[in-house]
């Protein structure tokens, strides 16, 4: 279960994957309202980021479920992919926010 501390405290944390690569930073989250637990993080990119060079988004959707720790920062699972094509989603469950 979530609880409104525990989203408070993640909100504009850091996020780096587990081999070191920053990410961006947590603008947002989805929650599963039916089981009251975390679904998704939405992860503001930077240029000069990881995700950023590769998706070119500036918002991307990334499942819970590749979440390793949270603390001062939160660290994912560092998934490798390749550049999508126009119109494609990138392989490893990472989608282009709207």
């Amino acid at each position: 279960m979530v609880t409104v501390k525990e989203v408070t405290e993640v909100l504009e944390k850091d996020v780096f994957t587990n081999k070191g690569y920053y990410l961006g930073r947590i603008k947002d989250l989805e929650i599963d309202l039916t089981s009251f637990r975390l679904k998704s993080i939405v992860i503001e990119t930077q240029p000069n980021s990881e995700m950023g060079r590769l998706l070119g988004a500036r918002r991307v959707i990334v499942p819970y479920s590749v979440v390793q720790a949270v603390g001062d920062v939160v660290i994912t699972k560092h998934i490798v992919t390749s550049t999508p094509q126009e119109g494609e989603v990138s392989k490893g469950e990472i989608q282009k926010s709207s």
